[in-house]
């Protein structure tokens, strides 16, 4: 098997081998991966934190050792808890902005070595805050598919973003998280934290958003918000009108 590790700010995990597919995700800096086929251009991968399967393009990563690879899995490394931090890329005094929940692999210090580059990170590293913090924080960022970051994001990304920086792990997709947890039996009984699922037409659980409490839900869909929930799903402040048919409620804590 071989590794890699992303060396870049932030790039699209894409559907199919080609700029013109769809992204699906996205792969952060400092996060590994497995390559399971090469191509001209691409590479087709398997993202070590949410087992996420997409291509990348060649240029866009630098390898990764077994050990290494081990190493980090053991061990994880620490995350970005800001936005935007700064990382200063020694070899050719250049900047890159990492996004949140960035991993600092290997860092020494404030210094990350990934393969022979290495990331002077600028200011403070930061610690987490709490999920209410952390959540608001995304508010009013663009829905964009695929996307992980406070420059865009969508309905799972938010969720799977929110729970990363609280030291829980979420898969992809809202249909991959609503396995996970443990039932809440109504709105009565919903806590800070709990996700709420929702389907389409034909039952297929399409959205996820983390309640705030029996009333009040923040998601992203069209951009993250605030809007209010009851047993018939997500009444849109913006649009007047439901717009989420609730499915399930599920605990993850």
């Amino acid at each position: 098997m071989e590794y890699g590790i992303c060396n870049l700010s932030v790039i699209p995990l894409r559907a199919e081998a080609s700029e013109r597919s769809e992204q699906v995700s996205q792969v952060l800096f400092g996060e590994i991966f497995e390559i399971v086929e090469w191509q001209e251009n691409w590479v087709k991968i398997i993202t070590s934190y949410d087992n996420y399967p997409g291509w990348i393009g060649r240029l866009q990563f630098i390898m990764l050792g077994h050990l290494a690879y081990k190493r980090f899995k053991q061990t994880p490394p620490p995350l970005t808890y800001r936005p935007v931090t700064q990382a200063w890329k020694i070899a050719n005094n250049s900047i890159l902005y990492l996004p949140v929940g960035s991993s600092l692999a290997f860092l020494e210090g404030t210094t990350c070595r990934i393969g022979n580059e290495q990331f002077e990170i600028i200011g403070e590293i930061g610690e987490t805050e709490n999920l209410v913090v952390t959540a608001t924080s995304f508010l009013n960022v663009p829905y964009l598919w695929g996307g992980r970051t406070h420059f865009g994001i969508d309905c799972s990304g938010f969720t799977q973003a929110v729970f990363k920086l609280q030291g829980i792990n979420l898969l992809r997709d809202a249909s991959m998280q609503v396995t996970q947890g443990y039932a809440v039996n109504s709105l009565q009984d919903v806590r800070l934290g709990d996700l709420a699922f929702f389907e389409n037409p034909q039952g297929k659980i399409v959205h996820v958003g983390i309640m705030l409490n029996n009333e009040k839900i923040i998601h992203a869909s069209g951009k993250v918000k605030i809007d209010t929930i009851d047993e018939k799903g997500i009444f849109s402040e913006d649009l007047k009108r439901y717009t989420h048919k609730l499915n399930a409620i599920k605990r993850m804590v």
